[in-house]
């Protein structure tokens, strides 16, 4: 009975375990065949889209207060975690959450805790968003450096094939799977179409997320530009300095792997096996304890 008791509690540590670290397959891009269209993504209408245009409207009243760094701050970190919203719409969401926690906590609070309770308040509906973009954009920059080095081999394969950089770069995102790196590579693509330098617009993205990766890629086509050497020579380096980085990255990965086991082991495992072990020795010894008769002699 003990034993099935502590084999269940085990089990749910760790499913709980499980559930905190969800599986992230990894989707590589890969060039589409000939005559392949590309999947039209359905727009559903939004019910909640009358709502939100009076919240925007709404969040212009912040307007005074996103002005200067902390405005320009936020709309970079929004930008870099891919939010659809403005500084003004992100302030207003953090006052919202700063009302409903002064809401819900108001019928648990003591009257000599008011100033501790509004503080505490605040800072909770302040920071909550804060730690959400946050995340997102570390989630952002992770799939960057998880689908670049891929991109680069696409984009390799077409010069090398003949074509220069930036049919190259409209074949990868024209044939490409949707994802976070080639939605970026066409918004570049775009950038130039519209006037702006090659040299600019692959500076701007390597700036806006602040990569190593992408400070490689631009590093490298901007001198190859500067210098007027082949753009494939320069696309071939950078491939093969892309694929030891993800190796060495894959390295330090498994490196890491037994340390993050080392919690789980001691928290549940462990305490698990001993119980498995000790449990029935001392069940018997308690039972059957030898030192009784030795007391009564």
């Amino acid at each position: 009975m003990i034993s099935a008791i502590i084999l269940m509690i085990y089990l749910s540590g760790f499913s709980f375990i499980l559930g905190l670290a969800p599986i992230d397959w990894e989707s590589r891009p890969k060039l589409k065949l000939f005559g392949e269209e590309q999947e039209q993504r359905k727009k559903k209408k939004n019910p909640l889209g009358p709502i939100f245009a009076v919240v925007r409207k709404v969040a212009l009243i912040n307007k005074p207060l996103t002005i200067g760094v902390l405005g320009k701050r936020i709309s970079r970190d929004l930008s870099m975690g891919r939010v659809n919203l403005t500084a003004e719409e992100f302030f207003f969401i953090k006052e919202i959450l700063v009302i409903l926690t002064l809401v819900l906590t108001y019928p648990y609070i003591q009257p000599d805790m008011v100033l501790f309770w509004i503080l505490i308040s605040i800072a909770f509906g302040y920071m909550l968003p804060e730690f959400w973009l946050k995340g997102k954009i570390k989630k952002v920059r992770s799939a960057i450096i998880r689908e670049l080095p891929d991109a680069i081999d696409l984009l390799t394969l077409c010069v090398n094939a003949g074509l220069d950089f930036m049919l190259a770069l409209k074949w990868v995102v024209e044939k490409s799977p949707a994802s976070i790196m080639i939605s970026e590579f066409n918004t570049m693509m775009q950038e130039i179409n519209l006037g702006k330098t090659r040299r600019d617009a692959i500076r701007d993205l390597a700036q806006k997320y602040d990569l190593p990766d992408l400070s490689t890629l631009a590093r490298t086509l901007i001198q190859a530009d500067k210098m007027g050497t082949s753009v494939a020579e320069a696309l071939n380096i950078l491939s093969e300095d892309m694929r030891l980085a993800r190796f060495r990255r894959g390295e330090q990965m498994a490196l890491k792997a037994p340390l993050k086991m080392l919690v789980p082991l001691l928290l549940f495992i462990f305490p698990v096996v001993g119980a498995l072990v000790a449990g029935p020795i001392f069940l018997d010894f308690f039972t059957n304890n030898p030192l009784k008769g030795l007391a009564a002699n």
